[in-house]
């Protein structure tokens, strides 16, 4: 299996309300990093919201979108929590949980106006808060000459490296992450500027949102 390097996901938390027929349905939709982040939304959603007659639940989890879930919440079977589910699917998003609350307008409206109608909150939820890339990044550390750190810093920069700090004890311990597949190319940077002196040392990975 090719390990994943990165994902989409929600840019930042927000709410969207739709109509239909004089019932009202607001859709929540929130960043989460596990099932136990997306249970915890959805209780908060209810305890706000406690006078809606449904909860409508979706949820995806984990880089590979391995983890996922969803509630009708009383509603007929397949009307609320799976075209939610889908949408996201369909988006191809995870680390997200969706909740739509519903409050009865009087009017029935059947299975297909009801799927149509949570769709359509979640999808006004997702276009209100748009979409952000999450990246694998390695998080490197060197030691080198204090003399060399600023022209190194600078090349790595200018790689797409992000320095996270400097430290300076004896030498300068230079911290930065960088994508895996530009390990080989940061590599080299510090073999050169260094002479061949000091190499990078792997401490760890993190997730990051693209362009921050």
């Amino acid at each position: 299996m090719v390990p994943v390097t990165s994902y989409f996901t929600i840019a930042r938390d927000g709410v969207a309300q739709i109509e239909e027929s004089r019932s009202r349905f607001r859709c929540t939709v929130a960043r989460v990093s596990d099932e136990e982040g997306a249970r915890a939304v959805v209780e908060q959603v209810r305890k706000r919201h406690w006078d809606a007659r449904h909860h409508c639940t979706a949820f995806v989890v984990g880089p590979d979108r391995a983890v996922e879930g969803s509630s009708d919440a009383g509603e007929p079977a397949g009307t609320g929590g799976a075209p939610m589910l889908e949408l996201l699917r369909g988006r191809e998003l995870t680390d997200v949980v969706a909740v739509c609350s519903r409050w009865f307008g009087g009017t029935l409206l059947g299975t297909g106006g009801l799927a149509r109608a949570y769709a359509g909150a979640t999808r006004a939820a997702l276009d209100e808060v748009g979409v952000v890339e999450r990246v694998l990044q390695d998080l490197c550390e060197v030691e080198v000459d204090i003399a060399a750190v600023g022209q190194l810093e600078h090349a790595l920069r200018s790689r797409g490296a992000r320095v996270l700090g400097v430290e300076y004890t004896g030498e300068a311990s230079l911290r930065f992450a960088i994508p895996p597949v530009a390990r080989a190319v940061a590599e080299e940077i510090v073999a050169e500027l260094t002479s061949g002196t000091a190499s990078l040392e792997v401490i760890g990975q993190r997730w990051v949102d693209s362009g921050r």
